[in-house]
Order: C-alpha cells, then structure tokens, then sequence
C-alpha cells in the first residue's frame, strides 16, 4: 500500500533534499569521470580499450538495470531500494578510488553503474508518494535546477579535483568524493524517507532480464575490444547473434504479456507510430552523445594537451546553452512550432559540428578554446531543443495508463544507445589511431588525435542527420498542448501532474531523473 506524508509534514522536504542529492551525485559522476579519464589514463596505463570500458561500463550496467531497478522498487519498497542503490553506490565509488589497476577499476564503474540504476528510478517515485500534487510542480522545477547545476558543475568539479592533486591521488578524489554525500545520505535517507509501494506490484521479469542484459553484452562487447583483438570472428558471430537474442526477447514479452500481464517490456508501444520513431530518436541521439563527449575530452587533454581545468572551462558554454535553449523550448517554442523546433535543433548541431570540423581542420593543434565557443554554442543551443521537449513529443499519443512504462522505456533506451556509442568509439575514433606508432613517435600524438577527432565528428554530424529524418514521423504538435485547450474550453479541471512530467537532461544528453520511473501499477 502507497503510502504519503501528509502535506503539514516539514520531513517530505528532507526528504527531497536527501533524493535530490543522490540524483545530482549520478548526473555528475559522468562528467566528472569523462574530464578525468586522461589523468586516469596516464596514472594506470590504461589502454584504449579500458579506457572506453571505464565509461561504456557504466553506462550499459545503468541502462541494462533501470527497468528493473524501477520495478524491483514497486515491489520491495522504494525507500529500501534506494538506500540499497546508495550503499551500492557508495561502495563502488570508494572501490573506484582505490582501484589497483584498470581492470578493477572498469570493474568497479559496473558495479556503480548497476548501484545507480537501483538508486535513481526511486528518486521520483519518492517524490510522487511523499508530494501532494500540487506540490509536484515546484518540485520538477527543482530537479530542472538540480540538472543544470551538475551539467555546468560536473566538468569543472571534475578539473578542480584532478587539477589541484589533493594528497598526491591524482585522478582518484573525483571518486572518493561520493564517499561523505553517500553515508550522509544513508543515515538521512533511513530518517527521513517514507516508505511506500505500488498498490499491487507485478512481478520482475527475470527471463526478460537476463535476455535483455546477455543481447547487449553480446553487441557491445565486441564493438569495444574488436579493434584491440584484431576483429576476431566471435566478435562478428556474437554482434549477429545479438540481434537474435533481442528477437527472442521481444517473442518471448510478448508471451509474458498474455500470460501474466507483467512482461518487462510492454511492446504494444511499438504500434503508436511517433512513439516508436521516438524510441529510435532516442537510441541513435545517444549513440550521438556516447560518441561525442568521450572524443572530445581525449582531444582536449591528448590531442591538445590542454590541462584538465582548461578543458573543463572550455564546456562551460556548451553547459550554458543547453540550460537555456532548454527553457525556452519548452516554454515558448514547443507549443508554437511543435516538432520543427526538435528539427532545428537537429539542425543546429550539424551546424556546429561541421564549424568544429572545419575549425579543428584550419587551426590544427594550436586552437584556442574561445575559437571553439561559436561551434559549442551551436551545438549547445540544438541540442537543448531536442533534449528538453523530446519525450513530450514521443509521450504525446501513448496512452495515458502506460505513459510511466514508455518514460521508463524512453530513458533506458537513451541510455543503451549511450553504451553502444562508447563502444563505437572503439571505431571511428580509435580506428585511425595508431597507438604503437604513437609510443614510437609520441610528437605526432596531437596532430593525429585531430585528424581522430575531426573524423568522429563526421560520423556524429551522420547519425544526426539520421535522427532528422526519424522526426518526421514525431507528431506535427504534442498532443498534451492541444488537450490543454481543450480542457479548457470544457472548464473541466486539468489532472494532477503525472510521475513522469520530467524537466530538462543534462548537457551529456541524459535524461533527468523524472523520466526513470518505473511503471505505475494499476
């Protein structure tokens, strides 16, 4: 049984602080590894590949585990899943800051990755058994500002620590910084939190758990140590035989789906048009992303040789600008324009993208970051007017009762494509790279860390150019503006705001937390 604080209860509020730190501290962790991953490269000698897995790690073991996270949060408690994320969490941080070697710490960035994805589908859920309705919306404001605040802080709380080598620990207090916030909110959390439930939890799917996980590992593994183990043909048999594992999965769901109602997945969303072109949206837009804020920081920091602080200074406005045009998207232009404004960002990121193309080109190793801000701004810009209003466009016409699964589903599938763009990296950035020619000749290491770098941009500028044609098929208009007026003109009282209504991701392009709630139970 669900269970709420009453609205004269002051506990919700420390509550709210105690999940929105939690939130804020998995919004920038990716960040603030992404800016570190030189120093940590040059401290272990890790090669490409580690390198990657420390990112793509994490990013699979969090999206292979929200949906169950969520789920498993319905049915066990919310409050005790979250503080279970947040020990988990917390233990894989001090685990990463005290890694012996690449492999423990690849290792370590998975066990986190996994803790996350049991933290952070609570987060919301918290808030809508702890909230009153008409409390919820102040409360998404908050969160938007809670994501702005860790896209800009992230970067530059990642340099700080890395710059300023506190105690001779080079890379590893972008780690153990989550220790004090973990254990504080431990203690808090216990405190503070109420406990609550669906009404009548379904059961978690383990069959479509464990198929789900084993065809993502079977594509992205491959993808990663494929170049480093010389393109072996288990690796072309296991990326094949993935797709196979996922057909078997979407059989199989659907059968579980006549059978008990509770399949992990509910593929009849797939029938709503703009929801399925949603999805694909979602899926290449965080291949996009994967690829690019990975190859970026090892241009700044390699290529360039720029100190960490530098680098991360020069995001700052890529930061800004998808904070703002993020607001004023869906503020102003989404109800106005609908999904030509998805486009024009599409549109404005390609932009930028060939300026930078051109730019890292022209200028060669001896650019400066304020020669990167027009391109940045540019793509900041476009990428806050397809992140803000995205999965309102997607939600627009599913219906009402399954709008928490297709949130949940929307998230996780952002977040594989995330992992598979990681992997990707494997190819098109370290493709062109010669790392043994680089040890002989290390001098060459800038000019062809660029020529990497410009070449991934292509690929990027692609897969956006890809997505633009996919939001075609978005409504012309999301639904919910037109149903607004409607309400309206009927005087009938508009519901409460939904679980799921989700301010602005990231500047990584993540989703924020709203949209990771597991779904509602009926």
């Amino acid at each position: 049984m669900t269970s709420a604080a009453p609205p004269t209860d002051r506990r919700r509020w420390f509550a709210l602080a105690i999940v929105m730190t939690a939130a804020f501290m998995d919004l920038v962790d990716v960040t603030i590894v992404n800016i570190a991953i030189p120093s940590i490269e040059r401290d272990t000698g890790a090669s490409f590949s580690s390198i990657q897995w420390i990112t793509a790690g994490y990013a699979l073991a969090f999206a292979a585990g929200l949906i169950t996270g969520g789920r498993l949060g319905d049915i066990h408690g919310r409050k005790r899943l979250f503080l279970i994320g947040v020990a988990g969490f917390t233990l894989a941080s001090a685990l990463c800051g005290f890694a012996a070697n690449p492999e423990m710490l690849v290792a370590s960035r998975i066990l986190q990755g996994a803790a996350a994805s049991l933290m952070v589908p609570q987060v919301l859920s918290i808030v809508h058994a702890t909230f009153p309705a008409h409390e919820r919306g102040k409360v998404f404001g908050l969160f938007g500002a809670v994501v702005g605040l860790g896209a800009v802080s992230g970067p530059m709380l990642g340099a700080l620590l890395t710059q300023w080598n506190l105690f001779g620990l080079e890379w590893r207090p972008i780690f153990l910084i989550n220790l004090p916030i973990g254990v504080a909110g431990l203690l808090l959390g216990r405190a503070f939190i109420t406990e609550s439930k669906a009404p009548r939890a379904l059961r978690l799917d383990l069959v479509g758990v464990a198929l789900v996980t084993l065809g993502l590992l079977m594509l992205v593994y491959p993808l990663t140590r494929g170049r480093e183990l010389g393109w072996p043909l288990w690796g072309y048999l296991s990326m094949v035989g993935s797709l196979l594992v996922l057909a078997v999965f979407a059989v199989y769901e659907r059968h579980k789906a006549r059978r008990d109602g509770s399949p992990l997945v509910e593929l009849d969303l797939f029938r709503v048009k703009s929801f399925a072109a949603g999805i694909a949206v979602q899926l290449t837009f965080g291949v996009a992303c994967g690829i690019f804020f990975l190859v970026w920081t090892l241009y700044m920091q390699v290529g360039l040789g720029w100190s960490p602080l530098r680098a991360g200074a020069t995001g700052i406005p890529f930061s800004l600008a998808v904070s703002a045009a993020a607001g004023i998207s869906v503020q102003k232009l989404v109800p106005r324009f609908g999904r030509r404004v998805l486009q024009a960002g599409a549109l404005l990121m390609i932009c930028g993208l060939l300026l930078y193309i051109w730019e890292a080109g022209h200028y060669g190793t001896g650019i400066n970051p304020w020669q990167m801000i027009p391109p940045l701004l540019l793509m900041g810009a476009g990428m806050g007017l397809i992140v803000a209003p995205l999965t309102d466009a997607v939600l627009s016409e599913v219906p009402r009762e399954h709008a928490g699964s297709a949130s949940g589903l929307i998230n996780t599938t952002q977040q594989m494509g995330n992992a598979l763009g990681l992997a990707l990296v494997s190819v098109v950035f370290f493709g062109t790279v010669d790392e043994d020619r680089l040890k002989a000749v290390p001098q060459e290491t800038g000019r062809t860390f660029a020529d990497a770098f410009q070449n991934s941009l292509w690929w990027v500028a692609g897969v956006l150019a890809f997505i633009l044609l996919l939001m075609v098929a978005l409504p012309a208009r999301p639904k919910q503006h037109l149903e607004g007026a409607d309400d309206q003109l009927d005087e009938t009282p508009a519901p409460a705001p939904a679980a799921d209504a989700v301010p602005a991701p990231d500047a990584a392009g993540r989703q924020s937390p709203a949209e990771q709630l597991p779904e509602p139970v009926a």
